[in-house]
């Protein structure tokens, strides 16, 4: 870890731009506490947003009652919480591409839920909810304490109490898989 942590600010100092893309993808921002790119936050924010309405919306067809009332909770305000974002990004006139699609990470995480059933789906499903609310809580707020769009840092500080509540749901139903 303090070797990635050595490359990584290394890289941050000589070349700016492409690193901290890398390092956002690597976990090296949030390891560090930094803010990420507007480019990284959207595209990080999009497809975090889509993962988790995919995983869900497979939810309320394989998941228990509990993983049925949290994904139909998750694909609800996360539709809202896209569409905020890319209306935002389009009014804003704001020069990003909103990705369409998961990451590969994310499609094979999909992917490996889809071949799941029952018990194992549930217990993966919230395990892979409780990890990517922690991943979106880090990243709205570094951004909403970092970021250098206004109208976006201002939508990531009004949207994290959100993600700060769907963490707080995914805790719970993570310890309801444990037990």
């Amino acid at each position: 870890m303090k070797r990635l942590l050595i490359v990584t600010a290394c890289a941050l100092m000589c070349a700016p731009a492409l690193a901290q893309s890398a390092s956002e993808k690597l976990g090296a921002n949030s390891a560090l506490g930094i803010s990420p790119t507007t480019v990284d936050f959207v595209s990080e924010a999009a497809t975090g947003g889509l993962f988790e309405i995919k995983t869900s919306q497979l939810a309320l067809t394989r998941g228990d009652a509990s993983s049925k009332s949290f994904a139909q909770t998750m694909i609800a305000d996360h539709k809202k919480a896209d569409a905020e974002l890319k209306d935002l990004v389009q009014s804003k006139k704001i020069d990003v591409t909103i990705p369409g699609d998961l990451t590969k990470a994310q499609q094979s995480k999909l992917e490996k839920l889809e071949q799941l059933k029952g018990a194992d789906f549930d217990k993966q499903y919230r395990d892979d909810q409780y990890s990517a609310h922690k991943d979106a809580v880090s990243l709205f707020q570094r951004y909403a304490k970092g970021g250098d769009n206004p109208a976006l840092k201002q939508w990531a500080q009004q949207t994290q109490s959100m993600l700060e509540h769907h963490l707080e749901m995914a805790r719970q139903l993570y310890r309801q898989a444990a037990n």
